[in-house]
């Protein structure tokens, strides 16, 4: 009779002492900080980002006021080359970040964005941009600070930010 009382009256235990911990080791919100808002100010040698009132990004989650994304609708394939042969495909997309309603114009002047974009980003791979540690952040801002030249050159003054939403290297 205790051979068939004993497994249940250990599991009852084991389970009586799980919900225990896991009541007794919940994290509790602090109440004091519960409603702060976090500030985030941009550095001050950068000129390309100005910071925006704390009031902006509080209110909503959405692009600072003023501003939109724009997703450029195909990625971007730019193929890796060593000693005249492609040894990998670097595979990316990109969103653009915009003045609002200027999302119709991003569209319209597209082809030729796509255009200095893959023009900027074959020039990074040949000098070796994509080799190696690619995903650096000190490598990615280069390229970056790039493509966001180009897409001045395009879209002038209405483009603020190139964001490198997704990016892939496959290796041949």
């Amino acid at each position: 009779m205790i051979k068939k009382l004993l497994p249940i009256l250990l599991a009852l235990i084991g389970t009586g002492a799980g919900v225990g911990a896991g009541l007794f080791l919940m994290p509790t919100a602090p109440e004091e900080h519960a409603d702060a808002a976090v500030e985030c100010v941009p550095p001050a040698d950068d000129p390309e980002h100005e910071a925006a009132p704390a009031s902006d990004h509080a209110a909503s989650d959405g692009p600072p006021v003023g501003r939109e994304y724009v997703k450029l609708n195909n990625q971007f394939v730019v193929p890796v080359m060593k000693q005249d042969q492609v040894y990998a495909l670097v595979v990316a997309s990109l969103s653009v970040e915009v003045s609002t309603g200027s999302t119709e114009t991003v569209y319209a002047r597209e082809p030729k964005l796509r255009d200095v974009f893959l023009q900027v980003m074959f020039d990074y791979a040949n000098i070796g941009g994509f080799a190696g540690s690619f995903t650096n952040g000190d490598r990615l801002q280069i390229l970056r600070s790039n493509l966001l030249e180009a897409a001045k050159s395009v879209l002038g003054s209405d483009v603020s930010d190139v964001l490198i939403t997704e990016i892939a290297r496959q290796d041949t």
